[in-house]
């Protein structure tokens, strides 16, 4: 069977291929808490030549699931706590295969084209109703926090730029530009590097004492002071990696009002803090910032590949100059018809907004909440048992949702990874290696909406019979 006959065939069996699918997605996640969190990387198949004829859809499954499927691990299940990795709800899964099916070219929200577009902008502001941000701030859909990040930080540039009576997006970095940051994001670095600021041109700013990550607000003025007046970008924190520490926002509002500069925030995850009342006095203030980054695969719980960046519409004009198609005349004209790609880094973008509008109209504020309170109930179930064991000690305070740990003892610094990786080869539970107050630790985050106090004491019991036997 040549292509043009197995693609003709897969187009007439296509209710029967897509029924097998569900029938193995339905398997998968009805069984994800008992599949593995890791895999054998020996068992990794050989790399597979393009056939010169294609096999048709059923076969092509079958291979993948002799080759690949029983080494896919539990990446969205209760107990995978590596990266900060929500798990998809239902409703976001099922908006997430119909972005698939109808396959939306997101662009305009005017004109006779599709209205995927119309659907993101609706979905945005339901985020800023949930995350409790007022309407000034226009957003739009991202793959993560790093193009969040970037994008934010890109139209931070080009106001520095404005500054400086300079169009950076036409006219190229042609001045160094100050950026004052504490603790920031790796992916917040990386923005710096591909935005041609640098990312070893940042100005370090110390951090609060008492074990602290957030910004020292004391030596943030003097830097500021030092500048002269000179613009500069603020890149602060809504929970920090390690130990989800948040910035000052309060304090730093205050010196907004005295002091020139952009200020973003990296709320990647941290952010949904807000929707917890015990705990959204964290972000208080938050929304003075100029932009704000959020991840939508983190806290919200939609597929991977999913994040928000936030901008205040004061800037819409800053936005457009900075990602405007101005040689893309089949586009119209960026500055006179709201084409939504001019307002974006990305051209080519599937209905991304999808699974967020099925998740967040099906679970709506109060399911939210739930998610977050029973994440932050988790860890601390989890950091109580590292405090109170023998084995092991906390090397920062339980804050939020993140625990950083490492061997009790001095001694038992050189095995941390050690342990960690026979850890993770149980298959039980997958945690992620750091590194804090130099010192190696272990880190585990919990954001996924499948995780229970059950999951948190086979983890701790795993937990405990291994470093029995380890030492």
């Amino acid at each position: 069977m040549d292509m043009k006959d197995s693609l003709k065939s897969d187009s007439l069996r296509i209710e029967h291929l897509l029924n097998t699918i569900k029938e193995q997605g339905v398997e998968y996640l009805n069984s994800i808490s008992d599949r593995a969190t890791s895999a054998d990387n020996k068992l990794i198949p050989e790399k597979q030549a393009l056939p010169e004829e294609g096999y048709g859809t059923e076969e092509v499954l079958r291979l993948f699931n002799k080759r690949f499927e029983p080494l896919m691990v539990a990446s969205s299940g209760p107990r995978y706590l590596g990266f900060v990795t929500g798990g998809s709800t239902p409703a976001s899964v099922a908006g997430d295969w119909l972005s698939t099916i109808y396959d939306q070219n997101t662009q305009s929200v005017k004109g006779q084209g599709d209205i995927s577009a119309v659907i993101e902008i609706e979905t945005i502001a339901m985020l800023r109703d949930l995350l409790e941000l007022p309407k000034s701030f226009l957003g739009g859909f991202v793959t993560g926090a790093m193009m969040s990040n970037f994008t934010c930080l890109a139209v931070a540039r080009q106001w520095y730029g404005k500054g400086k009576n300079t169009d950076i997006a036409k006219e190229g970095m042609m001045m160094p530009v100050h950026v004052l940051t504490a603790t920031p994001h790796s992916s917040a670095m990386k923005s710096l590097s591909l935005l041609g600021i640098g990312s070893n041109n940042i100005i370090k700013i110390k951090t609060e004492e008492g074990n602290r990550e957030a910004i020292c607000i004391e030596d943030l003025e003097d830097h500021i002071q030092k500048l002269n007046g000179e613009p500069f970008i603020l890149i602060s924190s809504a929970g920090t990696v390690n130990t989800v520490d948040f910035d000052d926002f309060a304090a730093i509002r205050k010196l907004k009002e005295n002091y020139n500069f952009w200020w973003h925030i990296d709320a990647a995850f941290g952010g949904f803090t807000v929707c917890s009342d015990t705990y959204k006095h964290l972000v208080r203030d938050w929304e003075y910032a100029d932009s704000i980054t959020v991840d939508c695969h983190k806290w919200l719980n939609v597929p991977y590949e999913s994040a928000v960046f936030f901008i205040k519409e004061e800037y819409k004009l800053l936005q457009v100059e900075t990602f405007q198609n101005s040689n893309a005349p089949y586009l119209g004209d960026p500055l006179e018809s709201f084409n939504y790609l001019n307002f974006l880094p990305e051209n080519s973008r599937r209905l991304k907004a999808l699974p967020a509008w099925f998740s967040l109209m099906a679970y709506g504020k109060d399911g939210y909440r739930d998610i977050v309170e029973n994440s932050i109930f988790c860890s601390k179930q989890f950091g109580a048992f590292i405090e109170k064991s023998n084995d092991f000690e906390l090397l920062a305070p339980v804050r939020l949702n993140t625990i950083c740990f490492t061997l009790k003892g001095e001694e038992m610094q050189e095995k941390v990874n050690q342990f960690l990786e026979l850890l993770n080869a149980t298959g039980q539970v997958f945690m992620t290696p750091t590194n804090y107050n130099q010192r190696k630790g272990i880190r585990a985050a919990f954001v996924n909406w499948r995780t229970t106090t059950q999951d948190i004491e086979l983890i701790t019991e795993t937990m405990a019979t291994l470093i029995t036997n380890f030492k």
